[in-house]
């Protein structure tokens, strides 16, 4: 008996056939078979029961099922671990990220990331979330960060980071001048929202709903596809909006917006990184995985934004 048993057994228990764990760990159904056949000689008992439908595990494969998902456990376990010693990894780590995610947060982690593992090629695609399920699903990324919670029974799903939206506001507007602003003054206001269906939009409008405040009272004046739209919109005096503090450093820096706390609500959200239950992830992405971790939205890879000069070059810096 090894891993590679245990690990081709726990796929065909997850997937429920031979031909779908096949798929999922890149080998032809005759070799996934042979596997199973050679551990089922091992123990020398059935590990499953095979029909034309389906397949379910016997006894002795309900009882093998348990120490088979918990070696999966360990190896992850022991990777995570010993990723922070191994500096000369060499790899590919292809990921998929949503729109805040990829476009204003991993950037700015790359270069950081590629000074501690200069070694490890990335390359990421901007999608939307269930692109990148779709792309986990088919084997054709690795791992994927995404702005809400999905449910799929193929998916592990983790909080990595944590992030909170705040009030953006023209420089020159009344509100950024004001000492204390409550939710009360967001409304009297017009403001510029992401689209219906947003991860931005859906954590302003949970946040109200928490409050028990109907979202309707925003005097939404337009709707914008994308985060570099509303922060135009709002540059331009068309309105307010609340955004993640990372989407706004260059704007901050430069003078042309502004980050408004309100005081009595807050709009707190976490992004998650998913990838294939029945996979194991490659060193590379789990390391990357482990980085996250440590620099999460309190950590020193996304400090608040700066004023000034030295912000405007840090900015120029890491872009």
């Amino acid at each position: 008996m090894n891993f590679h048993q245990l690990h081709i057994f726990y796929t065909v228990a997850e997937r429920g056939s031979f031909s779908a764990a096949a798929q999922a760990l890149h080998m032809t159904q005759p070799a996934v078979t042979m596997q199973i056949q050679t551990l089922e000689d091992y123990f020398g008992t059935k590990l499953l029961h095979r029909s034309t439908k389906k397949i379910e595990l016997s006894e002795a494969g309900a009882t093998l099922l348990p120490f088979a998902k918990k070696s999966m456990e360990l190896i992850r376990e022991a990777d995570e671990a010993m990723s922070a010693f191994t500096h000369m990894l060499e790899g590919r780590l292809h990921i998929g990220a949503s729109l805040t995610i990829g476009e204003y947060i991993v950037p700015r982690m790359l270069g950081p990331f590629g000074q501690e593992y200069p070694h490890i090629h990335m390359a990421m695609n901007v999608m939307n979330t269930t692109q990148i399920m779709d792309d986990i699903l088919k084997h054709q990324l690795n791992l994927g960060l995404i702005e809400a919670p999905v449910q799929h029974p193929d998916i592990v799903v983790e909080t990595v980071m944590q992030d909170e939206l705040k009030l953006i506001v023209p420089s020159g507007h009344v509100l950024a001048k004001a000492k204390k602003v409550v939710l009360e003054d967001v409304f009297k206001h017009p403001f510029i929202a992401r689209e219906k269906g947003s991860g931005t939009r859906q954590v302003i409008e949970d946040g109200l709903k928490n409050r028990g405040v109907d979202a309707s009272r925003l005097s939404i004046v337009m709707e914008m596809g994308s985060t570099g739209a509303v922060k135009s919109a709002v540059e331009a005096g068309l309105g307010i909006t609340m955004l993640s503090p990372s989407s706004v450093k260059h704007e901050v820096a430069l003078g042309l917006l502004k980050i408004v706390n309100i005081s009595d609500i807050t709009f707190k959200r976490e992004f998650y990184a998913i990838h294939l239950k029945s996979a194991l992830l490659p060193i590379p992405v789990v390391t990357f995985l482990s980085y996250l971790r440590r620099h999460d939205q309190g950590g020193d890879v996304f400090g608040d934004p700066v004023d000034g000069p030295a912000g405007m070059k840090e900015e120029e810096n890491v872009q």
